[in-house]
């Protein structure tokens, strides 16, 4: 599928054709794609994360806008903030929590979009661990085992 950008201005309360997505107590907000690259603005409720994971051909990253997220980066801690940007280099596991009690807002991008969009359009409201995972491995997205 060719995916073309179109001139624009995506307004802040709203996604692409409308869509919002509630994935892992998260809410996703896509805002543009492209086949090369495909950007979402996420707010992270206190306590929601995203389990450590691998994007074996994406580059990841993410702009803080509010609150502080922990990262698990390649086995090691770190934070950030707002203004802050975080760079996932493909193929490196990784995972995002908000350990905080505040809500966090970040814009997220990676580059190429692979399937992406398609994984966060069947994750919509998923409740089980087990299928999150599995619909992930379908669209190559690799979950690490929970010691990671």
């Amino acid at each position: 599928m060719t995916l073309a950008e179109t001139a624009g201005i995506t307004r802040a309360q709203e996604g692409l054709d409308g869509i919002v997505w509630n994935i892992l107590g998260q809410t996703y907000v896509p805002k543009a794609r492209t086949a090369d690259s495909f950007a979402w603005h996420a707010t992270f409720p206190p306590g929601t994360f995203v389990p450590p994971h691998i994007h074996p051909d994406q580059d990841e990253y993410i702009y803080m806008l509010e609150g502080e997220l922990d990262f698990w980066l390649e086995g090691t801690n770190h934070k950030a903030g707002p203004g802050d940007l975080t760079r996932l280099p493909r193929d490196k596991p990784h995972g995002i929590f908000n350990k905080s009690e505040r809500t966090v807002k970040c814009l997220f991008w990676v580059s190429p979009t692979q399937k992406l969009f398609e994984l966060f359009t069947k994750l919509n409201n998923v409740p089980d661990p087990a299928e999150v995972v599995r619909l992930a491995e379908v669209h190559n997205i690799h979950f690490l085992p929970p010691e990671a």
